[in-house]
């Protein structure tokens, strides 16, 4: 009908251009609520694209890493060199941060978080886990695939090595991030969350997300301390070892499903000595 305007109606494409990151009132979750739009769509990117030669060097980096956590560039530099790749320094810190990888020891950093969010203390000094859901942990590692890779995400009970929820994603966007611990929200509230100081964890949407539960006391890791978050270090190798490494996924989709089953596996078949050679279901689920 003439003079009538007509309808606006947004492709998602320019819903998600709508969405402004560095919005302070409007989280973006609000913003994704308001606009209509699915989060997992607004997060969602491509795999990342990779140099031709890359993909190999960044898979032995992630081995390597695996292995020595401590390691930063110049060290990785060297063990990639002793190895028979012939790289230099810049390469290897450039992949490195691709990877999202960076070295752990204790002592003063040069680097910072995101200057625009906000750090807490650590809090879990000296402090053991003493029953389900007091001390939940989260961190992200790299993922390889056949011709990409991907970045998985876990929430792990301290006390039974439980790996309460996990999330695969294309890229380190901090949604995936935040769904993941929607999702764990959602079955259990712990007395402490603990990550460390990345982007992911301390963005607004994550750290809301806590706060909306007043009995959840946030932790974070000293800046590259390795040993503040070690029990999610070490689920981190023994997924590696175990899984990732002994299979070449073909995909995103096959990681995925490959991983599921062996998280599954993980949570309830797997002897787990660390906690009185017994399952981290039987301990989660205890009575």
């Amino acid at each position: 009908m003439i003079g009538l305007k007509k309808r606006w109606n947004p492709s998602t494409d320019e819903k998600r251009q709508l969405v402004e990151r560095d919005n302070r009132t409007l989280s973006i979750r609000q913003q994704c609520s308001l606009l209509q739009l699915n989060r997992s769509v607004y997060y969602y990117q491509r795999l990342p694209d990779i140099k031709p030669g890359d993909q190999t060097i960044m898979n032995l980096i992630d081995e390597v890493y695996t292995e020595f956590p401590e390691y930063g560039a110049p060290r990785m530099t060297e063990a990639l060199i002793r190895l028979g790749t012939h790289i230099n320094h810049k390469k290897v810190e450039r992949l490195m941060r691709q990877m999202g990888l960076q070295a752990h020891y204790p002592g003063p950093r040069t680097s910072t978080p995101h200057s625009d969010n906000k750090i807490f203390p650590y809090l879990l000094r000296g402090l053991t886990a003493a029953h389900p859901n007091h001390i939940w942990g989260t961190d992200i590692t790299y993922i390889r695939l056949l011709d990409s890779f991907a970045y998985l995400t876990a929430i792990l009970d301290w006390y039974s090595r439980y790996i309460v929820v996990w999330t695969l994603s294309p890229t380190m966007e901090a949604g995936f991030c935040v769904e993941n611990l929607e999702k764990a929200l959602a079955k259990a509230q712990p007395n402490f969350h603990n990550s460390d100081q990345g982007s992911q964890f301390t963005s607004q949407d994550y750290v809301s997300q806590l706060q909306q539960y007043p009995d959840i006391k946030i932790s974070m890791d000293g800046r590259g301390s390795f040993w503040d978050n070690i029990f999610t270090e070490r689920l981190w190798r023994t997924i590696k070892w175990n899984e990732v490494y002994v299979h070449d996924y073909q995909s995103y989709h096959e990681a995925e499903k490959s991983l599921g089953a062996y998280i599954t596996k993980y949570n309830e078949r797997r002897i787990c000595s660390a906690i009185g050679k017994k399952i981290p279901a039987e301990l989660y689920y205890e009575d």
